[in-house]
């Protein structure tokens, strides 16, 4: 299968990428609506990159209101097989302080106001134990150390609402459930792109203790200020990343729907053919 293009989704603190050089602003509109933003396309040592803000330029998106489905559509439009997330996250754990950067491995959802699936008018099941494309966390983990970052493998991140933080006895309860770090954009984004047979794999920034240690209380103004003192060396990570040598799409998402059509092909209807052949036709053949 030939090498797809790498997207790059950037959360609160990360509105574009300077290393990207010369780009252009790609308008797209999907059977979702738009995306959060004009995509920008580059390039980085000869390979295409996408960049997505989030939030949009100006940061004027809630995270329970992130076009999620359109945002992950368009990357498919564009050709895009692998997507690395970076998200701003509160920290659980006494030793991810802030400024640290994690690299999660599974997930808890605690959203409940957000489409959450591209398949509502028909039954598929992707699998998703592994939630994060394994092959592309220990990537971003071996190019990170050859950058000199220190950078944990594998904890829990807990996506809820928002858009207000947690509670101390919410905090307590994750903690309870040997959660890693606390934040509200990893979901549905991650489930979303299992189903558009998308590796997908989150650099999280930890930007606070969130509200479970006594002295701590989290605020925007905390949030920012670190990320702040964070964000050039995620960018300097990226920039590696991208040019770097991709691992091969030997996993679990490059063929995620390959037996999660439960659904008779004769009976989906044609406007979903459509807008969702870009995800399955391949498994189709003659029968659709």
């Amino acid at each position: 299968m030939p090498e797809g293009s790498i997207g790059i989704i950037g959360g609160s603190g990360l509105y574009g990428i300077e290393e990207l050089g010369k780009c252009r602003e790609i308008d797209i509109i999907t059977p979702y609506g738009k995306p959060s933003d004009s995509i920008m396309e580059g390039v980085i040592n000869g390979k295409s990159v996408y960049f997505l803000s989030r939030h949009g330029r100006g940061h004027g998106i809630n995270p329970s209101n992130v076009p999620n489905r359109a945002n992950i559509y368009a990357f498919k439009m564009l050709g895009v097989d692998r997507i690395i997330s970076v998200s701003a996250v509160g920290s659980l754990r006494d030793n991810l302080a802030p400024c640290s950067l994690l690299i999660p491995d599974q997930l808890i959802d605690r959203t409940r106001a957000r489409p959450n699936t591209f398949y509502d008018e028909i039954a598929v099941h992707v699998g998703f134990r592994q939630p994060f494309c394994p092959n592309l966390c220990d990537y971003i983990q071996r190019v990170g150390k050859e950058v000199g970052e220190n950078i944990q493998m594998g904890g829990t991140y807990v996506c809820m609402e928002g858009p207000a933080f947690s509670t101390r006895a919410e905090s307590e309860l994750y903690r309870s459930w040997g959660a890693s770090v606390i934040g509200m954009t990893a979901l549905p984004e991650a489930k979303l792109a299992r189903e558009a047979e998308i590796c997908y794999a989150s650099i999280c920034v930890i930007t606070d203790y969130d509200v479970w240690r006594e002295e701590c209380h989290v605020s925007v103004e905390m949030v920012m200020e670190n990320l702040q003192k964070s964000i050039a060396r995620v960018k300097h990570l990226l920039h590696k990343l991208v040019g770097g040598a991709l691992p091969p799409r030997e996993c679990e998402c490059s063929c995620a729907l390959r037996n999660a059509i439960i659904t008779a092909r004769d009976q989906i209807p044609p406007n979903q053919a459509r807008v969702l052949g870009i995800f399955f036709e391949k498994y189709l053949g003659n029968n659709s």
